[in-house]
């Protein structure tokens, strides 16, 4: 089988001001923009949407096929 292994693309502190602030429906990138955890946050979404978009010029990885039928 192959083998498949995970990239890290960032991790967040153990602050809880990400619960109070989510709790609060305000997201820590918005509540304090200027936080060391907001920096975090928008370093994990730059590194997503890097991998994301080499995995779509990717022709080899296949999307799945989705089939929709009535029963």
């Amino acid at each position: 089988p192959q083998q498949r292994h995970a990239v890290l693309l960032g991790s967040l502190p153990l602050d809880i001001r990400i619960r109070e602030d989510a709790d609060g429906g305000h997201p820590s990138v918005i509540a304090d923009p200027a936080s060391k955890v907001s920096q975090a946050y928008r370093e994990i979404a730059r590194r997503t949407a890097a991998r994301l978009s080499l995995q779509a010029r990717n022709k080899a990885i296949a999307f799945p096929n989705i089939v929709i039928q009535d029963t």
